[in-house]
């Protein structure tokens, strides 16, 4: 009776579990038991999959094949860093199979993985450390460093907000020392023999900005941008002598530009021999500048190139060789756009050319000689100093490429990780690591211990899971089976479960995975994400460029001014299949004594948007409704209605429309957008309708929600919130 109690309790907690544990969304299939107790099995997760080993006598876990969404040569060359859904792992560029950063969270060494977009690291260009960010709520985490020779880690510092666009850490490239980012400060950490003597965190601040403030030259020397100068570092390591000193006094000023650098809204790029800066102001328009003696008393300009760039251009490459050929590479509403210059000792000279590359994807080979191009059409190999396409090497969709050294460069497709040389008359290709398999097995043997076969495509290749995967030509594959004497394994709801014949327990295989506590699993729910454009369009195209990839339909409302000045952008949001909806024909508050309200007024005013928005984009607007700055009442909802407009009220003010002038005016405290995100994910509320507002602040803000989209989208899918258009909602 006592066996039956304790066997109906176990089996019990064990089914109060899982249904938290299947809310993860990995899925596992292809279960497979080897006559010596290894499972073998596939793990996916948001449409990534890896093969996996799992030994059930001591319940370790290994990964077999790794899906190379981001790679990394580290190690001089010898080695490649692999980061995908499932963790980070390192593979020989002779090639084998991935081996685990001890350290590192992994699924492999139990953690389970995070919805959203790939997690980052960075990682020194030695391959002895990666740094991370663990999660500890929606918008913030703890920075960690980790030696990857023995798993031995360190916290670097805490509540450092998730990244957005950019991971907040930046390595040196003698890997002595990196920057990271915190509250909008720059902090720098060298990497001593004993870690644990390090100076505190308030000794080693540099100063105010982004990650997106610093460069590492090529040259090893350090670039810092702070308002309008930018400051050049030529020996880094000074770093370690500043302790108590001003950062700002161990540089000397490179250039002094006529406008304010904005690190959360622009990027720069130095030159090879750190001569000149290329500038991106907005993703709108690029500027060159020359540094130090070329330019003239008090640091004033001898020349100043500028582009003006495509609306909603984004994923700006630039790609900048030491002959001084410079390439600017971005897309823009679905096409790629080129251009390119020659710049010499004081000049720019533009290059005319027709020709473009598959994608602003890219890479320039070390010298400067040779280029890629990789995306979902493929991977192409051109030659940088001619501008002209040499090869296409690939027609199926490339996930990740890196250079080698001249010669040779790695990429990752979905089927494998490969090596490519090109240094000699014929380009040659070699496996490296399988990315997935089609099918998984064991193969049938007599004695020993039996090899997994895995078939990608029509190709069959073997592994001992000690040295890498090798081609097999006549596959032996043993009959799938779920029982042992030892052991029996089977799904149940989707959980691999191992029943010990040898006792009483059945347990779970993930029964020693952790979920990250940041983001608590609960019954999921469905709210409306909307987003509000009064008079420009600045961030529009990152927020749609988010939505596209996390494939979700939001809701935007837009008045007739920013139709009239963003025609373009307008268009740009129905052809994305966003829901339109009416914010009235200009952006003026209705509740204003100065304005005659009447019912005419609100209706005509309605109309008027309506007609602005078919002109700019051939189709109707949608007939739902909010008033500018959602002032409203009852008279004017009823106004509304009469012409068939529904009125969508708020659920949650992030005031995200207090700028700095209008904090000082009124006295309003302005809310961070890692605070909205938490409040967003904290206050789950069905059928709830969150505004964002875009565009600039006539009066500034520190920073918009906007600018961190990715983080709160990541927030709302890890926290089973899913974001529908308004009118999805039931009425």
């Amino acid at each position: 009776m006592k066996y039956r109690r304790t066997l109906f309790l176990a089996v019990f907690t064990l089914f109060l579990i899982m249904p938290a544990i299947s809310l993860f969304g990995v899925n596992f299939s292809e279960l497979n038991l080897s006559l010596d107790d290894r499972l073998l099995f596939k793990a996916e997760f948001e449409s990534r999959h890896a093969v996996f080993l799992s030994t059930l006598n001591n319940n370790s876990m290994q990964q077999l094949t790794v899906f190379p969404e981001k790679l990394q040569i580290v190690d001089n060359g010898r080695s490649i860093l692999v980061m995908d859904r499932f963790g980070m792992t390192k593979v020989p560029t002779a090639g084998g199979l991935p081996a685990q950063i001890p350290g590192y969270p992994s699924f492999a060494q139990g953690n389970m993985p995070l919805k959203g977009r790939l997690q980052e690291a960075a990682a020194s260009n030695d391959g002895r450390w990666v740094v991370y960010i663990e999660p500890t709520s929606p918008a913030y985490g703890t920075l960690f460093i980790v030696n990857t020779s023995n798993g031995t880690k360190r916290v670097v510092s805490e509540r450092v907000e998730l990244p957005a666009r950019d991971f907040p850490v930046k390595w040196s490239p003698d890997s002595r020392l990196f920057v990271y980012e915190k509250d909008k400060r720059l902090y720098y950490f060298p990497i001593l023999s004993d870690l644990s003597v390090l100076i505190d965190e308030r000794f080693r601040l540099m100063g105010q900005g982004s990650i997106n403030s610093i460069i590492w030259g090529q040259r090893g020397e350090f670039f810092y941008f702070n308002g309008n100068s930018l400051y050049q570092v030529r020996n880094p390591e000074l770093f370690t002598r500043t302790i108590y000193g001003d950062f700002l006094s161990i540089g000397n000023t490179a250039i002094t530009i006529p406008f304010e650098f904005d690190s959360s809204f622009d990027r720069y790029w130095t030159a090879p021999d750190s001569r000149s800066v290329l500038i991106s102001k907005n993703e709108k328009g690029m500027f060159l500048f020359f540094l130090g003696e070329r330019t003239g008393n008090g640091n004033s300009v001898i020349t100043l190139p500028h582009i003006a760039l495509q609306p909603g251009a984004e994923n700006i490459t630039v790609l900048w060789a030491p002959s001084g050929k410079v390439s600017i590479i971005y897309s823009a509403r679905n096409s790629i756009t080129a251009a390119h210059f020659e710049i010499t000792q004081d000049n720019a000279r533009p290059i005319q050319s027709n020709t473009v590359p598959l994608s602003s994807n890219g890479a320039l080979s070390p010298d400067g000689s040779r280029a890629l191009f990789w995306g979902e059409q493929g991977l192409e190999l051109w030659d940088f100093t001619n501008w002209r396409l040499i090869q296409k090497l690939k027609s199926e969709p490339v996930l990740s490429c890196a250079w080698i050294n001249n010669g040779r460069f790695v990429i990752g497709t979905a089927k494998q990780i490969e090596e490519i040389n090109i240094s000699g008359s014929n380009i040659t290709q070699r496996r490296i690591c399988l990315s997935s398999a089609d099918e998984i097995g064991f193969e049938t043997i007599t004695r020993g211990q039996s090899r997994v076969l895995a078939r990608v495509g029509t190709e069959w290749y073997a592994t001992d899971t000690a040295g890498g995967w090798t081609p097999v030509n006549d596959p032996q594959l043993r009959q799938v089976s779920l029982a042992t004497d030892r052991y029996r394994v089977f799904l149940e709801r989707n959980i691999p479960m191992v029943r010990n014949l040898q006792s009483v327990s059945t347990t779970s295989l993930l029964s020693r995975h952790t979920a990250n506590r940041a983001y608590p699993q609960r019954d999921s729910l469905k709210i409306a994400l909307c987003f509000d454009l009064y008079d420009d369009d600045t961030g529009l195209y990152y927020v749609l460029s988010a939505l596209r990839r996390n494939n979700i339909r939001a809701t935007f409302f837009l008045n007739g001014d920013f139709i009239r000045r963003n025609p373009h952008s307008a268009s740009a949001i129905a052809e994305a299949g966003h829901e339109t909806a009416s914010m009235f024909y200009a952006p003026i508050d209705l509740s204003d004594s100065r304005y005659r309200i009447t019912r005419e007024f609100i209706v005509q005013g309605l109309a008027r948007n309506e007609d602005e928005f078919y002109n700019a984009t051939g189709k109707e607007l949608g007939l739902l409704w909010h008033p500018p700055f959602y002032r409203t009442s009852e008279f004017i909802n009823s106004a509304a209605l009469s012409a068939g407009y529904v009125y969508i009220p708020r659920t949650l003010d992030l005031q995200d429309w207090v700028s700095r002038e209008e904090s000082a005016r009124l006295g309003l405290r302005q809310v961070s957008p890692s605070e909205n995100i938490e409040q967003i994910t904290g206050n789950r509320r069905t059928n709830a309708v969150i505004p964002v507002r875009l565009g600039l602040l006539s009066g500034g803000r520190d920073e918009y929600l906007y600018q961190r989209i990715d983080v709160l989208l990541d927030a709302l899918a890890r926290s089973g919130i899913e974001i529908i258009p308004v009118s999805d909602f039931p009425r």
